[in-house]
């Protein structure tokens, strides 16, 4: 089972995981919704397309873009269709 963490809470589990590039993508299904707010940041990828993130929010602080997915991943990035991977602090395990 991989957990994701910030701030001592956890905001994900799974034992459903894809590593890509080194980045553990969880089924977004596996991620608590009352943590995530949406964010206007999108960076692109050559390989995967365009990335959307949300910001954290976990006990009245913030944690912003650090979560990212890819709404439409190209084909070769199949793999994390309906994913979502974690950065900036927050812990997996």
């Amino acid at each position: 089972m991989a957990t994701a963490s910030w701030n001592g809470t956890v905001i994900a589990e799974s034992d459903d995981i894809v590593i890509v590039e080194g980045n553990a993508y969880f089924p977004r299904e596996a991620v608590r919704d009352d943590v995530l707010r949406p964010s206007d940041t999108t960076t692109f990828c050559p390989w995967k397309g365009t990335a959307s993130y949300y910001t954290l929010e976990v006990d009245g602080e913030t944690n912003p873009d650090a979560v990212w997915f890819y709404p439409e991943p190209k084909d070769a990035a199949k793999e994390i269709t309906d994913r979502v991977a974690f950065w900036r602090g927050v812990t997996v395990s």
